[in-house]
């Protein structure tokens, strides 16, 4: 074993030459020890190999890359990427305790880049310099840990979550990556907040106008995951740096929310000054946000589409927060999926910045003689030009016997299961994830006719797909249900 141990005479250990390269050192099937009250300074790299294991209760102070393919017990000290131009930090799957980034190269030449994804369990300093993920990584800090010092020219580009545990009661969490959190006494749970910044990347960093690119918000957005939904409103307050601002000038400012269930971004709250650059709303939903300044909207078109059974017929639903020279909307139907009739149109409001909700009735869903119908929207404005929207699908109701549709599919925060039965008896319903383990199990009885089942605990689940399974006297049925 390797320790490195604080003198009277000497808490810093710089090492000029490492065998014959140098600046660099590898780390090869060796116990390597950085001490509580020691500085482990590498005018190079550091590699530390698949046998090798490095524990950090100290200071180590990396000028070059450091790379790790073997262990790392991060103790309580802090390891420092102190170079002057870029560095790799490849963690190797382990945690670190503490890490600053203390990089002075030249703009452009003063990142730390995060090629997969890592964990900071204490504090993430940044003194000078960027930290940039991939697109694919992310930089996590869990409940505790703590994000100090990004500032104009210093900040972590890519992804950056912060987790918060027990989020209740009425006093502001600050996430520390510019957003903050007032629970208005709601229970949350754990929240999960991860910004996505710095990347210049259309829909990922930032939002865009899909009809017209000058149209964009700021290179920032927060996606916002809660154990559990608010029952009420909260209070959320949006921070952002200059270096963020993707070539908006701020007089008013908008901030936007996209539903978890929608492609669409849509308006909160009231435009207000974007020269502080700070923004707070008041919402009852926590999902993706982000701000524009009011010259630059963003896309608000389609809020939802959702396809319900209603008896022997089925209903669409559809609502937008905006339009822009919107003519029609036609509904659209297919037994198979493949090809599509219209069945109605509706008119649109031609240029709207108010919300507006529509509705077509379907009937007689027996008449397609199949399983299940497929919906779209064709949308078409003045011009000509037309878009569609998502599909949904709604189960034909049996000629006789046991029927099932949950719906909306996919869901956001609310999941209903309709049920039809010629019987009267006991039905239980089972939840599963994809690999067969079940989630969750309700019971109810049926009277004979249709009966609708709210199942509050899927705004719970992570977004992904899942299996219903569903059993009711000698009936059973199964139903793939997406979460998104």
């Amino acid at each position: 074993m390797i320790a490195l141990k604080a003198t009277p005479f000497a808490a810093t250990l710089v090492l000029a030459t490492v065998a014959a390269h140098a600046q660099d050192l590898t780390n090869t099937g060796t116990q390597l020890a950085v001490q509580a009250g020691t500085t482990l300074v590498l005018p190079g790299s550091l590699s530390n190999q698949a046998d090798g294991t490095l524990t950090v209760n100290g200071t180590l102070q990396v000028a070059g890359n450091l790379t790790n393919a073997g262990t790392i017990l991060p103790g309580s000290g802090i390891v420092v990427m102190a170079g002057a131009i870029d560095q790799t930090l490849t963690p190797g799957g382990a945690s670190l305790a503490n890490l600053e980034v203390r990089n002075t190269g030249a703009a452009g030449q003063n990142r730390v880049l995060l090629p997969a994804g890592l964990t900071v369990t204490q504090q993430l300093l940044l003194t000078s310099g960027l930290l940039r993920t991939a697109p694919a990584a992310t930089m996590l800090l869990p409940d505790g840990a703590t994000i100090t010092g990004e500032a104009a020219g210093r900040y972590v580009q890519g992804n950056l979550r912060v987790e918060r545990n027990a989020v209740s009661g009425s006093a502001p969490v600050d996430f520390g990556n510019g957003f903050a959190l007032n629970p208005n006494g709601n229970a949350l749970g754990t929240v999960r907040v991860t910004r996505t910044a710095g990347l210049q990347t259309a829909n990922v960093s930032f939002g865009q106008n899909p009809a017209n690119a000058s149209q964009k918000g700021i290179d920032r957005i927060w996606t916002v995951v809660p154990d559990q939904q608010p029952t009420a409103p909260v209070n959320l307050t949006l921070t952002w740096l200059p270096d963020d601002d993707n070539g908006l000038t701020f007089g008013q400012a908008q901030v936007w929310r996209m539903p978890d269930n929608s492609t669409a971004w849509q308006p909160v709250g009231s435009p207000a000054s974007g020269a502080p650059r700070t923004l707070t709303v008041s919402t009852a939903g926590l999902s993706r946000w982000t701000v524009s300044s009011l010259a630059n909207p963003l896309p608000v078109e389609l809020l939802s589409f959702n396809a319900e059974r209603q008896g022997d017929d089925a209903l669409l639903r559809w609502a937008t927060a905006s339009e822009k020279n919107n003519d029609h909307f036609e509904v659209e139907s297919s037994p198979d999926g493949r090809t599509f009739r219209r069945i109605g149109t509706v008119a649109g409001q031609g240029s709207s910045t108010q919300r507006h909700d529509y509705s077509l009735p379907d009937p007689n869903l027996a008449r397609y003689a199949a399983e299940q119908v497929y919906y779209r929207l064709r949308q078409v404005d003045k011009d000509g030009a037309a878009s569609y929207s998502p599909i949904r699908t709604v189960q034909v109701p049996a000629a006789g016997g046991f029927a099932v549709q949950a719906y909306p599919q996919p869901f956001g925060s609310e999941l209903n299961l309709l049920l039809r039965t010629p019987e009267t008896g006991p039905v239980t319903i089972a939840l599963l994830d994809g690999l067969g383990r079940v989630l969750l199990t309700r019971q109810a009885t049926l009277a004979p006719g249709s009966t609708v089942l709210p199942l509050p605990e899927a705004a719970a689940l992570s977004f992904g797909v899942y299996v219903l399974s569903i059993s009711h006297n000698a009936y059973h049925r199964t139903v793939k249900i997406v979460r998104e």
